[in-house]
Parts: structure tokens; sequence; C-alpha cells
């Protein structure tokens, strides 16, 4: 076997196709390793559940940072602002009798041809009884002063300044979203690019409070893979698939693989009423439809996706490969040195395992490496159709979440593109690679 292998390696590097393959395969294995030191596992669980709290800073169904790329275009991303950093400035004066003014100026710069999002700030307080009271003036980079709101603000305040539809009047009849952003008096609406800055003057009514502040202005792109409609970053699925699906793959692989082989030729060695049980139980599975009996026991059992790994197997063993692999055994058992086993008196598993077994694993490795994608397209096959694992962020579910929010209606073309063209490209690097192997270990397609 390492002789055979040694001259496989050396065999390939005939086969471009297959190099271009390899390349894939190992920037998957790549991405994946990657992908669970970055973010622990435990972590990505929780990035994609969701909780409350976690991506309040991230725009909603936001495209791609690159597609600022695209020649021409200058769409808006996210920018933040807080009192606690170095370019914002934060007053704070003693009124007496515990009364202190707080006057913190978020200063930003905006220089993109569209309009955010969304924009909301982020209020800090800290007080016993009396809540702050703030008042929020909006500068403008040509010298307007846009009063926002007066207000008390409780402990943990989100304000959203996108949603005040009373500032309408002093905007030019506008959305705040537009308004506050816009040059005076241009139809259709147009950017007013420069330095901007909001003023939160603040009176806190007792010695010890305190009141900090962020903005947010949410941008139409975010990251490297955009986000959904629950504001998650998309590359976190698209990352952690990387793993799941190779690992899924992977386990059911070799779980089928090596468990049929090795049926087969137990079926072989013993014949008889073994052989002929193995048969009829293989004839019998081939007959089952494996999706349908999935999708059964994730309606009606669990979506785990260590269950539907244990059903992939267990309905993979007695597959049609049984047949394939003891029409081979068949011959190996009538080899000579078989029979030289025999004499010697070796018994019957190590005659299995050490002279049945090797000489039919060369046929084993195209076939294993063929099979990897058509088991990552099935786990995102489960997820498209909503019995994927609901705790585990992975292709299918991002497939799944995009066919539920209409995406390619919507024009958010990146959300199904981007997970697909991982799946496609997953399954063309490993049937690259397995077809040059099948060339390489049957001798009967040399010569084609």
């Amino acid at each position: 076997m390492p002789d055979q292998i040694k001259a496989a390696i050396q065999e390939i590097k005939n086969y471009p196709s297959a190099i271009f393959g390899i390349c894939i395969i190992l920037s998957l294995f790549s991405l994946a390793v990657y992908s669970v030191i970055a973010i622990p596992y435990q972590d990505a669980i929780t990035l994609w559940r969701a909780d409350v709290g976690i991506w309040d800073r991230t725009p909603r169904n936001a495209r791609p940072a690159w597609f600022n790329w695209v020649p021409g275009v200058n769409l808006p991303q996210n920018i933040s602002s807080s009192s606690q950093s170095p370019q914002a400035k934060k007053e704070i004066t003693d009124l007496g009798n515990g009364m202190s003014r707080i006057v913190i100026e978020l200063p930003f710069r905006f220089d993109y041809d569209g309009f955010p999002k969304e924009i909301t700030l982020f209020f800090d307080a800290e007080y016993t009884e009396t809540r702050p009271w703030v008042s929020l003036v909006w500068h403008t980079p040509d010298g307007r002063e846009i009063d926002i709101v007066e207000q008390s603000i409780r402990e943990q305040e989100r304000l959203r300044i996108s949603q005040m539809e009373d500032l309408r009047e002093n905007l030019f009849g506008y959305r705040p979203l537009i308004g506050l952003f816009m040059k005076p008096e241009s139809e259709p609406p147009d950017v007013k690019k420069g330095e901007y800055k909001l003023t939160v003057d603040g009176l806190v009514f007792e010695e010890d409070a305190q009141l900090d502040v962020d903005i947010v202005v949410y941008g139409q792109l975010y990251g490297a893979a955009g986000t959904d409609h629950r504001r998650r970053s998309l590359a976190v699925a698209l990352m952690w698939g990387t793993p799941i699906a190779l690992a899924f793959a992977f386990l059911a692989a070799v779980g089928s693989t090596l468990t049929t082989m090795f049926i087969a030729a137990v079926g072989v060695w013993f014949g008889g009423i073994i052989d002929a049980t193995i048969q009829r139980i293989t004839e019998v599975n081939m007959i089952l439809p494996a999706l349908p009996i999935m999708i059964m026991v994730g309606i009606l059992y669990s979506r785990s996706i260590w269950v539907m790994l244990a059903i992939i197997i267990i309905l993979g063993i007695f597959s049609a490969g049984i047949k394939t692999y003891r029409a081979v055994f068949l011959q190996v058992k009538e080899a000579p040195y078989i029979e030289a086993a025999r004499a010697y008196g070796a018994g019957n598993l190590r005659i299995l395992i050490k002279y049945m077994i090797p000489k039919v694993l060369p046929m084993l490795v195209p076939q294993f490496v063929v099979l990897i994608p058509s088991f990552v397209f099935l786990e995102a096959t489960l997820a498209i159709l909503g019995l994927g694992d609901p705790l585990l962020p992975t292709w299918g579910k991002v497939l799944n979440d995009a066919h539920q929010q209409d995406a390619l209606l919507s024009g958010q073309y990146y959300w199904v593109l981007l997970p697909a063209f991982l799946l496609i490209t997953t399954g063309f690097g490993f049937a690259m690679v397995g077809f040059a192997l099948d060339r390489i270990f049957n001798p009967r397609l040399k010569s084609y």
C-alpha cells in the first residue's frame, strides 16, 4: 500500500484538474481550521442564536462591504462614535447641590453617496433615583444645527433617531434618515458629505451620577458577507458552515465506506448463509428512499446533526457498494497468496484485515473522495428543507433563511450566492480529485 500511494501521488501531478481540486480542498480545510480557532464552538452557537444585545450594532439586511469595490459604487458602511473614544469630547461642569452638566460631542465623517439605514443612540446612565435629562443637537457640515429631542434617559436607553417622525418639520419634510444627511433644498435628495457632529447636553441630579453615549450610523454594507434579517453577520455561518460540512461529510463517508467494505469482505470469506443474509439486507436497503426517511426522522424525532449522521451511516452501510466490493473480493479470495495464508495457519480476521481488504483499498480511495461532496449536499438539502440542526450555523441554514425572507425577490442576491458558491466549489474540488484518482487506481481508465 505505501508503494501504491507513493505512485499515486507521483502520478496525480500529471492531472492539472486534480491539482486545482487539491488547492480547493486545502483552502476549505484551512478555512475550517481558522473558523474553529477564530470563533470557538460555543461562541458560534451564541452568535447564531442572536440573543438580545449581540447584534444590536449591526445593520439589518446589509450587503457585503466589497460591493464598494465596484467602480462608481460608494454606499455607506457602519459608523460608530463613543463618548469614551479619543475623538469625542466630554466636559463635566459641577452646578452645585449634587447637579452636574455633562456635554458630549460625538464627531464623525460621512463621505458616502447613499443614505444610511438607521441612526441609533445607546445611552449608559448611572443614577440612583432621578433620571438624567438630555437634549440632542445635530450639527451638519454646512453649519446648520438641528434640534433632535429633549427627554429623560433610563439606565440602558436606546434612542432610535431614524424613527422620530416628529423631526420632519425641521428636515424639509423628509424622514430623519434622509433629512439629517441631505443637502438643503436638493431635489431629489442628495447626500451632504463632510464632518457631522452630535452634541448631547445632559443634566444629572445626583453626585455620583454618570452619563455615556454611543452613536451608530448603520450602513447599507457590512462585513465580508453582509447581514440577514436578524442583523447576524452571515460570515459566521459561512465560516462555521465549512468545518460542519466537512466533518459531517467525512464522518459519513468513513462510516459508510469502511463498514461497507468490511461487511462485503466478511460475506465473501465466510459465504453461505452469512453472505446470503448480507445480500438480501442490501437489496432491501437499496430500494429504501434515504432522503424521505431522513425527512421523516427530522419531523418526528430529532433534527440534531448527529442523529442525521447516524441515520446516514446506517443507511449507507448496506448500500449498492457491497455488490461492487463483493465482486472484487470473490476474485481476491481465490488468489494464491490467500491460499498461502491459509496454509501457514492465518486466522480469519488476519486474512480479512491483512490480505483481503488492503487489496481492495485502492478502489475505496476515489469513491471515498467523491462521496464527501454528496454528503455535504445532503446536509445542506436537509437544512434548506427546514430540517437542519437548529443550533448550528450552516450553509444550508443560510439558504433556508434566504428562501423564507424572499432574498432573491428583494434583491439580496448575496444571501443566496455566497453559500451556493461554497457548496458548488466544495463539490467541484472533490469531484476533480476523485475523477483523477479513479483514473490512477482503475487500470481500465488509464488508456482513455
